[in-house]
């Protein structure tokens, strides 16, 4: 249904559900099978496809593509879904697919993430919270990014890869290997720095949590151990220091391997 909070120019397909409270600007394209909560605001030239969810409060900035089929030969018009949270920031020109039956059929978005200008997210990836991708910063499909990560501008991430909570890559990495929580790595390919010690003070870690986090990281990197034998010793590491639970979790429970 149109109403004031939308451009007279925008076309919204009839079977598309727009909350009152949403506002659409000059151009816009909304296709059928959308639906948008209340408090969102698309801007002008957007364009909105496919069986695609948005939640309440978000901002979408002029000429993003959102929710448009997945860039996978293999895709044959299947029904798929995108899924999007609330308070998302999704910047001028940035691209979020679909999902494939491939996998779950659906790319999903948590929420109070920001998206930078020209990101691109693939099909099938799951997204946390508080997450920031940078300028230009692309995932592959099947990438999973974890609450409070950081990837800096023109970072790319190749399919089927896992970045951890609360890590950061320097900008232009090439990341093809799982990312530990709270981990900094930067390089073509990434290669681990350290560990996310700013970033981690910035979301009220406290000393000791960064005292228990570089021995973990030493372990990991800087003892010569293999790596279940480093992840024993966190492991051990944990039972005193319960901010390591996460990256034992994420180490035990890896698919890929991790940048070492």
């Amino acid at each position: 249904m149109l109403h004031s909070l939308i451009h007279s120019s925008a076309i919204i397909d009839p079977e598309a559900q727009l909350d009152e409270k949403v506002s659409v600007g000059p151009y816009s394209v909304i296709g059928a099978n959308v639906r948008i909560a209340s408090g969102t605001e698309i801007g002008p030239h957007v364009v909105i496809n496919g069986a695609t969810d948005i939640g309440h409060d978000n901002h979408i900035y002029q000429f993003a593509s959102v929710g448009e089929n997945p860039q996978d030969r293999k895709y044959a018009g299947e029904l798929t879904r995108l899924e999007i949270g609330d308070r998302n920031v999704i910047r001028e020109f940035a691209t979020i697919n679909r999902g494939t039956v491939q996998d779950e059929a659906v790319t999903r978005i948590g929420n109070d993430n920001l998206f930078m200008a020209y990101i691109h997210v693939a099909h099938d990836c799951i997204i946390g919270n508080h997450v920031i991708m940078a300028n230009a910063a692309s995932l592959g499909g099947h990438v999973q990014i974890d609450d409070y990560a950081i990837l800096g501008g023109f970072s790319l991430v190749h399919q089927f890869t896992r970045v951890g909570a609360y890590s950061f890559s320097g900008m232009g990495s090439a990341i093809g290997k799982d990312v530990p929580p709270y981990i900094m790595v930067e390089g073509k390919p990434a290669r681990p720095r350290g560990i996310n010690s700013e970033g981690l003070k910035r979301q009220d870690f406290s000393k000791q949590d960064l005292t228990d986090i570089r021995s973990a990281y030493k372990a990991l990197y800087k003892s010569g151990l293999s790596l279940e034998q480093a992840i024993s010793q966190i492991a051990s590491l944990q039972k005193e220091a319960e901010v390591l639970q996460p990256m034992v979790k994420f180490l035990r429970s890896r698919v890929r391997s991790i940048i070492r």
